[in-house]
């Protein structure tokens, strides 16, 4: 082996032995990791809980246990129109009504607020273009009282059609109206509850409702055709909704992809009355003793003649059958068949 190659190779057994010495010493001087207690979240200096929206609340909003929180809020911004915790029961606000668009994050005012039984409660839940209507129902009829104000529910008209013919009446019940929003239950606003937080039900005889102006025509007719009945709806039915209204093209979805743009979409399907795709039951999808169509009128036949009177006093027997002789006697025509007597 020539002088060059043994001074390399002993070059580099020299650097491997020093790398491993100082990766040694490394290891074993360095301290092992000890775990450390998280620091405890340092509640902020010179603040206030007040209630917030927990999310957007537009106007019309019936507010809920799940729509208001108390958050911090810097003291020297706190107003005297804010509900400060130490003051305030956000449990007394259920029921109430959004007057002004109240914005996610922000304090909730007073002024912003209409409560049950207040002037205009009524006409400050209404969306813009929407009417009030009242729905005359019965306990069975009504969910057994389980309807509050705030939930959304769908119009069931059941109705007896005679058709004028033979055989019982047609019994048919339909879906006439969809997502009606509920207003108030007689003359409640807000759900009532126990000294323990429980809701107490009741039984009542009215519904009022929120519809559009050509809705309110519908159910004012509805009422007088046969039973209205209501069917609380889950608050899952409004995105597959959605989503079918997509496909039918029926929503116009943003086309830049806005998110606020999306959201503001899908508030409004999720609000919207629906009158259309109804769906209906007849007795004959209960019990197959029940009929499936309206009964049909049946042709009366004519009467016959009395032997020697005249023809032209029954309905029917001018019109001759088969081949007919007419024979003319001065100025009146009379039309006899053949084989007939004159």
């Amino acid at each position: 082996m020539d002088a060059r190659k043994l001074i390399l190779l002993v070059g580099a057994l020299v650097v491997a032995a020093i790398t491993a010495f100082m990766a040694r010493s490394l290891m074993s001087g360095a301290p092992a990791p000890q775990a450390g207690a998280v620091p405890a979240a340092v509640q902020p200096q010179n603040t206030t809980e007040v209630l917030v929206a927990k999310r957007e609340l537009p106007t019309g909003t019936i507010l809920d246990a799940q729509s208001l929180e108390f958050r911090p809020w810097p003291k020297e911004l706190v107003e005297g129109a804010y509900y400060v915790k130490s003051e305030s029961d956000p449990a007394k606000l259920v029921g109430t009504v959004v007057r002004f668009p109240i914005p996610a994050g922000q304090p909730v005012t007073q002024g912003a607020l209409v409560k049950p039984g207040d002037r205009g409660f009524l006409a400050a839940a209404l969306g813009p273009g929407m009417r009030a209507v009242t729905v005359p129902v019965s306990a069975q009829s009504a969910v057994a009282g389980f309807v509050f104000p705030g939930d959304r529910v769908d119009l069931i008209l059941t109705q007896s059609v005679a058709g004028g013919g033979d055989g019982p009446a047609l019994k048919a019940s339909e879906t006439v109206l969809r997502n009606l929003r509920v207003l108030a239950t007689d003359q409640k606003t807000d759900k009532q509850t126990d000294d323990k937080g429980n809701t107490i039900v009741t039984t009542y005889s009215n519904v009022t409702v929120e519809a559009t102006p050509k809705i309110a025509e519908k159910i004012a007719v509805a009422q007088t055709i046969g039973t209205l009945s209501l069917s609380l709806r889950s608050i899952a039915d409004n995105q597959g909704e959605l989503e079918e209204a997509i496909a039918n093209g029926d929503v116009d979805v943003p086309a830049d992809g806005d998110p606020k743009k999306e959201k503001a979409m899908m508030a409004r399907v999720a609000a919207r009355p629906q009158d259309g795709a109804t769906s209906f039951a007849t007795g004959a999808d209960v019990s197959r003793f029940q009929r499936s169509t309206v009964p049909a009128k049946t042709a009366s036949p004519a009467p016959e003649a009395a032997p020697g009177a005249p023809a032209a006093n029954y309905p029917g027997a001018n019109v001759p059958r088969g081949p007919v002789v007419t024979i003319v006697r001065g100025n009146s025509e009379t039309a006899v068949p053949l084989g007939g007597k004159n």
